[in-house]
């Protein structure tokens, strides 16, 4: 006999999430990370890291190791400069996305090149399927690839409409809505859940209004659902296993 499940909804706050300030560096923290540990928020399915930072001019992070994680960076204003070892560098300009897959093991910079602006990014990781494996690099201009008022596919475990192939059973999406315009989420049985992570502008969904840096998790959601702006909106979308 099938179980119906219902749908179940957690809002996250901007104002709630965990922070640190370092002078050259301040974070806020959706999830816990670092010296900021919730036990309520200690990620969400595979996703595990969601980190809004502000990088003063010329700060940084020093090369550092990864492994096991599938690591995300957008940039929404300034610019970041990466450097892997890899042999991958790259000035990633304002509205572009890096993903970077740590695999086997990964060292990488993070430095804001600027003596004058202020860089601000989300940084998201989440968990691979599997452990090991090749690192791989990619970046997308986003500029050139997001539609007005639909989801646009950025990356996803079967590489479909040109999307970029991860390694984990997820698809995540970039929306870019107008005052007054609304999306329709289909249901998806492989990808039950979601997560919506607002970076500009208003949203309502399932009941919810989400506004800037606002997070909003979505367990099971049988019919789908709606997404409306209520102000020009900019928003990550993720469908998770």
């Amino acid at each position: 006999m099938e179980t119906k499940l219902d749908t179940r909804i957690t809002k996250r706050p901007a104002a709630e999430r965990g922070q640190a300030d370092h002078g050259w560096l301040q974070a806020r923290f959706t999830f816990s990370f670092a010296d900021y540990f919730d036990p309520a928020h200690m990620g969400f399915r595979s996703l595990r890291v969601m980190n809004n930072d502000t990088i003063q001019p010329g700060g940084g992070f020093g090369t550092h190791p990864h492994s096991d994680m599938e690591i995300f960076t957008y940039v929404i204003e300034g610019q970041l400069e990466h450097k892997d070892s890899m042999g991958n560098g790259a000035v990633i300009q304002p509205g572009n996305l890096q993903y970077m897959s740590a695999a086997s093991g990964v060292t990488h910079s993070e430095f804001n090149p600027s003596k004058t602006e202020k860089t601000h990014l989300y940084q998201v990781w989440l968990h691979p399927n599997e452990a090991g494996g090749e690192p791989r690099y990619a970046e997308k201009p986003l500029a050139d690839l997001a539609t007005e008022n639909e989801l646009t596919l950025l990356y996803s475990g079967d590489g479909r409409d040109g999307s970029t192939v991860i390694r984990q059973s997820a698809e995540i999406s970039f929306g870019k809505l107008e005052a007054g315009k609304a999306i329709d989420v289909p249901a998806s049985g492989a990808l039950p859940h979601a997560w919506i992570q607002v970076i500009s502008g208003e949203l309502s969904a399932l009941g919810e209004t989400l506004e800037t840096a606002d997070g909003l998790a979505v367990e099971y959601a049988p019919e789908g659902f709606s997404l409306s702006a209520t102000k020009d909106t900019e928003f990550l979308f993720f469908r998770l296993s």
